[in-house]
């Protein structure tokens, strides 16, 4: 999802190969160091496609995908594959929303590719893993991690790797082994509190705790402080918010897609090349060999109604007139795209969309340094207690292009973030805390030259404030013709982040194959109720006391 793209010019192709083909896995790895294909939880839920044609017969409906992210390229997929006519239209240069990048040339006179900063593909993300499977049927362009520690300034450091995946064991567990629960502040703790974790429904969750920020529901529960800030706060903050102002219904679905409802675990993987290599240009290739058109560096202005029931985009360059549309756009496009739209569904659906909110402004630092960070260090850490900072990357473990430069170089790649940053006194103050804060961290970076430095501030990610789920535009809008996908979208299924993207994305994309009777995308998801038939029996109990 990206901010206002739209339909132009045949646009730049985006240009790139299928990755290598390999065998899905059933579990771990697959055997060469590629990621798992498909998960291991034997309860995550199927939602089968509904009854249909294969493909749409006759003459080809066009669909007008606006948005070029994880949303838009799910959309465009299911689409194609099953004979719609496609155009896909992007703003930027280059497919990916938030996971695009770009290349830099360096101080050095390297090339090398910059983006947004490290997501974590974690094995939960069915639909995701779906989209990608369609040109990597192993997911070989996926690599695990083999940690996914926390560290607090207190010394503190957590880590999942030891951590049993199936729940309650998963839970269990993480208490038994995590040095920021003590038997002092377990007893203080208030179990009551905290059963609505312990059997997350959705859209039920959102009427029981919308009410109420993330920050109110864990000082309920009275969990130990250290915990509260290494463990919970860090799940919060993952939504790019102050847990102040997030919902605890956010929260509490985190804990289940991740923690307490599903047995893939908190393990994940990454990208063994940049974004663009690996992920978004073999896409593109895909779609082309389907019929479907793809123009980039192309904003749309507005989607206005036709006379006919279609749907007319335009562009500064050119107008075009489609059967059905996708508006696949992070907050701020959707909302600039419906704002300048004002025949498009209902004056209150236009007005719902004109009060979402964006999460506070967050930091992307990396830094190409001369020398190597020490060996023992992780890939991927997360932190709590270091001011602005959230994690350190040292992208060069996992990633291709990173590991290259520093066999060159013999320095190192990393990169840090900073979520929901206070800019107080300015941006540059930041980004020199966040180094101050590596320093600490990683002592040795501290005598280390930087090469070069690329820092992006971004303020696109949706905001999930306290009391704002109803308002939330869902898939379907009053208009049958025009459908809305992206991770600020209202789905009523226990998805979150580039999950609930894509998945999203397919949903827009059967509701419309559905108009023709054309087979869907079939779905998949973490379970959709706690685990535990006692838990939830508790939690029954609880609520009508």
């Amino acid at each position: 999802m990206n901010s206002a793209a739209g339909p132009g010019g045949r646009g730049a192709r985006v240009n790139g190969g299928a990755q290598g083909r390999t065998r899905a896995g059933s579990g771990g790895d697959d055997g060469r160091g590629g990621a798992v294909a498909h998960g291991r939880d034997r309860r995550s839920r199927v939602l089968p496609a509904r009854p249909g044609r294969s493909r749409v017969e006759g003459p080809a409906p066009h669909v007008g995908v606006v948005g070029g992210g994880i949303a838009g390229l799910a959309a465009a997929t299911a689409l194609a594959e099953r004979g719609v006519d496609v155009t896909l239209y992007e703003r930027d240069y280059g497919l990916g929303g938030r996971l695009a990048g770009w290349p830099v040339e360096l101080a050095d006179g390297s090339v090398a590719t910059m983006s947004r900063g490290f997501h974590a593909f974690f094995r939960q993300y069915y639909n995701l893993r779906a989209l990608l499977r369609r040109t990597d049927p192993g997911l070989h362009a996926l690599t695990p991690l083999p940690d996914y520690p926390l560290r607090h300034s207190g010394g503190m450091l957590d880590s999942f790797a030891r951590v049993p995946r199936t729940p309650p064991l998963s839970a269990l567990g993480f208490v038994a082994l995590s040095p920021s629960f003590d038997w002092r502040g377990l007893l203080r703790m208030d179990p009551g509190a905290a059963l609505p974790l312990l059997d997350v429904r959705v859209p039920r969750v959102y009427e029981r705790l919308d009410s109420v920020s993330a920050a109110d529901f864990l000082a309920r529960i009275r969990f130990p402080e250290a915990a509260q800030h290494l463990a919970f706060e860090v799940f919060s903050r993952s939504f790019f918010a102050d847990p102040r102002e997030l919902s605890a219904a956010e929260l509490a679905l985190m804990f289940h897609i991740y923690f307490l409802g599903s047995s893939e675990g908190l393990l994940f993987d990454v990208p063994r090349e940049p974004f663009p290599q690996a992920l978004w240009e073999p896409l593109a290739e895909y779609l082309h060999r389907l019929g479907a058109t793809i123009r980039t560096a192309t904003p749309v202005d507005s989607v206005e109604p036709a006379r006919d029931g279609r749907l007319t985009v335009t562009a500064p360059d050119r107008t075009a007139t489609h059967d059905a549309v996708v508006l696949a756009l992070d907050t701020a496009g959707l909302k600039q795209v419906v704002g300048a739209s004002p025949a498009l569904g209902t004056a209150e659906w236009r007005a719902r969309v004109a009060a979402l909110r964006t999460a506070p402004p967050f930091l992307v630092s990396r830094f190409w340094l001369d020398r190597p960070v020490a060996a023992e260090r992780p890939g991927f850490l997360g932190t709590s207690g270091y001011g602005d900072l959230d994690n350190i990357s040292v992208l060069d473990r996992w990633e291709g292009e990173a590991h290259r430069w520093t066999l060159r170089t013999g320095g190192s790649v990393v990169e840090l973030h900073a979520y929901a940053a206070r800019t107080e006194d300015g941006r540059a103050a930041v980004r020199d805390r966040l180094l101050e804060q590596l320093h600490r961290v990683y002592p040795e970076t501290r005598g280390a030259g930087i090469v070069d430095e690329r820092h992006e501030w971004r303020d696109d990610c949706p905001l999930f404030p306290v009391g704002g789920h109803e308002a939330r535009p869902t898939v379907r809008t009053p208009d049958p013709a025009l459908m809305v996908a992206g991770d600020l979208v209202r789905t009523d299924l226990p998805v979150a982040l580039m999950e609930r993207a894509a998945t999203s994305g397919f949903l827009a994309a059967n509701a419309l194959l559905a108009r023709w009777g054309v087979r869907g995308e079939p779905l998949r998801t973490v379970p959709a109720k706690g685990r535990s038939a006692l838990l939830r029996g508790l939690v029954r109990l609880a609520a009508h006391d």
